[in-house]
């Protein structure tokens, strides 16, 4: 039920016939054997709703499930957290537990996940470590979050001034069926329960530890299904990266639905679309340049029910060409590090306005305030949920009113629909005029021909600043600057116009997905 309140844009309103109808209709309170069902609810009561926690519940309700296949493999909800355990049971004999702050620097497979289970079975602290960091920043990360130990992929070489916190040899070979295994029953809940914390995309400068708070119960999983049809059981390609917000997400709701989720180290747009038709995938998290990546490889029938999406803004003419090529299976999650989410736009919603962020689900209030704090058309959104992060671990927190945080875009709300205007920081003041980029990006990236486009303020002596715009063409296709100025004259006003065009043969992107604007660059004229 969605709510209109003084000084909110909306509120979505959680209540407990609304709770038990979507984890109905998810599939999540199908009944299961009884025993089964009662050790489950066991581990939730006595574990919390930690990721380590629904690897347990998965494990005492579906055993034999298929939990993870990635290129090593397939593992069972059982093998999963046997694996987990003993690799926590060697872990705290070498001092790891409560007070450990652990860097995790892996790709997407199933290490990943163990050593995140690991260390929440023994309340130890996981700061999620960006794969694409640079040695240099890596080691300022390291030093600023206060690393103990680093677990990382074997090629992915550094030195970020802390010890490798190798796997055991024996914690790899045990699986659910050994009569050796180790068991769940090895360990206890932790003293204290560990933190996750994820670095906030760093695009223009050194990234910022976000602590992610504990679940406080089933209402954020309600939140996000009440939205996205993600069923119990579901075959879940998580494309999206698991070391950022939306990738971490995405693997808590696929553990609490005791879904499959299926991984690949590397992201590759044939490889992709290969994997979902292979492992006969009904979901797929990704990033939106994975869709555009995709679009460029021929279309196959692919099964898939829902794709999901988030990370980075969603390009206007994306979601109709994805649409149009797989069906009405795209979801737009918009948040944040600190926020989770805010809103999500379902298919009919980007039908509707492919630029639309859609509606907040259950549980979550979007409002739209002036640099005063007052209620206004287009201004800053704030966000109330029940994911809140708990603060940074090595910066001041953003200010909160009334329960609610920034997300640093500028945005506004149309008949009854949230639309984001761009980064508040990213705005560019042109001769007085105030010109959010993300409304001009939009529109070139409607010309035909353009595959990617960015455009940011340059400094200008006459007028402070000047739009550039940064635009990719499609393979086969040469652009007219002239005809995107023209694109862009004839929707917005002159001083919206990007004096500079630069024709790229690719935008600098960091892993998330998200452009690094401080990195563009005009490319050199080709010589012969």
């Amino acid at each position: 039920m969605i709510r209109r309140v003084a000084g909110t844009a909306f509120r979505s309103v959680v209540t407990g016939g609304s709770t038990i109808a979507t984890m109905a209709a998810r599939g999540l309170l199908r009944p299961g054997r009884p025993d089964r069902v009662a050790r489950q609810l066991w581990t939730l009561h006595a574990w919390g709703y930690g990721i380590a926690a629904e690897v347990r519940s998965a494990a005492a309700r579906d055993p034999d499930r298929p939990a993870v296949i990635d290129p090593a493999g397939t593992l069972t909800y059982g093998d999963l957290l046997d694996l987990a355990t003993a690799r926590a049971v060697s872990w705290r004999v070498r001092g790891i537990g409560p007070g450990t702050r652990l860097g995790l620097l892996r790709r997407n497979h199933r290490e990943f996940l163990l050593d995140l289970v690991a260390a929440g079975l023994l309340g130890a602290d996981v700061v999620l470590l960006n794969t694409g960091l640079a040695p240099t920043s890596l080691a300022e990360v390291a030093r600023a979050q206060h690393l103990d130990a680093l677990l990382r992929d074997p090629d992915l070489v550094c030195d970020a001034g802390v010890p490798d916190l190798d796997a055991d040899p024996t914690d790899s070979g045990a699986t659910h069926s050994d009569p050796a295994r180790t068991g769940a029953a090895a360990l206890a809940p932790p003293v204290r329960e560990g933190r996750i914390i994820v670095l906030t995309s760093g695009t223009t400068g050194t990234p910022k530890g976000a602590v992610r708070p504990p679940a406080p119960g089933l209402s954020p999983l309600v939140s996000i299904l009440s939205r996205i049809p993600i069923d119990a059981g579901d075959r879940i390609l998580i494309a999206a990266p698991m070391f950022h917000t939306w990738g971490l997400a995405g693997l808590q709701i696929a553990l609490a639905t005791r879904a499959t989720i299926v991984l690949r180290p590397r992201f590759d747009a044939a490889d992709c679309l290969d994997t979902v038709v292979r492992e006969r995938c009904d979901v797929l998290l990704a990033v939106p340049v994975m869709l555009a990546r995709m679009l460029d490889e021929p279309v196959v029938p692919t099964g898939l029910r829902v794709v999901a999406v988030s990370g980075s803004a969603l390009p206007a003419g994306l979601a109709p060409a994805f649409m149009d090529a797989y069906g009405e299976v795209l979801y737009n999650l918009y948040g944040s590090t600190e926020a989770s989410w805010a809103s999500i736009a379902t298919p009919a919603d980007l039908r509707r306005d492919p630029a639309t962020a859609g509606r907040p689900p259950r549980g979550t209030t979007v409002r739209i305030l002036d640099s005063s704090l007052r209620p206004a058309t287009t201004g800053d959104i704030y966000v109330g949920n029940d994911m809140l992060f708990d603060g940074y671990t090595d910066a001041p927190e953003r200010r909160r009113l009334d329960g609610l945080v920034p997300t640093g875009d500028v945005g506004h709300v149309e008949d009854g629909l949230l639309f984001v205007d761009g980064r508040a920081d990213d705005m560019v003041v042109s001769g007085g005029e105030n010109i959010h980029p993300a409304a001009v990006e939009r529109i070139l990236a409607e010309v035909a021909g353009v595959a990617e486009v960015a455009v940011t303020g340059v400094p200008d002596d006459e007028f402070g600043q000047r739009l550039a715009a940064w635009v990719v063409p499609r393979p086969g296709v040469t652009l007219d600057p002239d005809a995107l100025r023209a694109a862009v004259r004839t929707r917005m006003a002159g001083f919206c116009v990007p004096r500079d065009v630069h024709v790229l043969t690719a935008l600098p992107r960091n892993a998330t997905g998200k452009i690094v604007t401080r990195e563009l660059r005009p490319e050199p004229p080709a010589t012969c």
